[in-house]
């Protein structure tokens, strides 16, 4: 039996050895694909990020060129709005000059008008002077003509009372 278990052990062993080939071999198979789906993951993964730095750096220079352009806008913008300030400005202060220049004209006409009213005025009371002067003048000769004419009744009366005086 001894012989027979040796053969046992051997054809075991032998058996082992051979299931321990095809399972090599088999471990070998799946190591090799384990390591070219690895590889293969790495290759992508390596493309996945070399495309996602790329599409990084896109974005990243599309947003630097958008703040440039923000900021030109925002410049030119500004500029126009100070223009535009500077427009108004000058607008509003031509716009006081004239008003100014009318005020100035408005005024010398209203005291061209006022010299002319004291002209017309003094005029009137010039001439109304001069007719009131005319009027007393009149009065005047008017009154000592009446004097004249009563003093002279006065005096013929008094020439006739004396007269009578003397006849009686």
């Amino acid at each position: 039996m001894k012989i027979k278990q040796i053969a046992l052990a051997a054809a075991l062993v032998t058996s082992l050895a051979a299931c321990s080939d095809n399972a090599q071999q088999q471990a070998q198979e799946a190591a090799d694909k384990a390591a070219a789906a690895t590889k293969q993951a790495a290759a992508d993964a390596q493309a996945a990020a070399k495309k996602a730095a790329d599409e990084t750096a896109e974005a990243a220079q599309k947003a630097a060129e958008a703040a440039k352009q923000g900021a030109q806008d925002a410049g030119n913008a500004v500029s126009a709005t100070a223009g535009q300030a500077a427009d108004a400005t000058q607008s509003a202060a031509d716009k006081a000059k004239e008003a100014a220049g009318n005020a100035v004209d408005a005024t010398k006409e209203a005291a061209g008008n006022a010299g002319t009213a004291v002209k017309e005025g003094a005029t009137a009371v010039g001439q109304a002077a001069v007719a009131a002067g005319h009027e007393v003048k009149e009065g005047a000769k008017a009154v000592a003509h009446d004097a004249v004419e009563t003093a002279k009744n006065a005096k013929d009366a008094a020439t006739d009372a004396a007269k009578k005086d003397e006849k009686h």
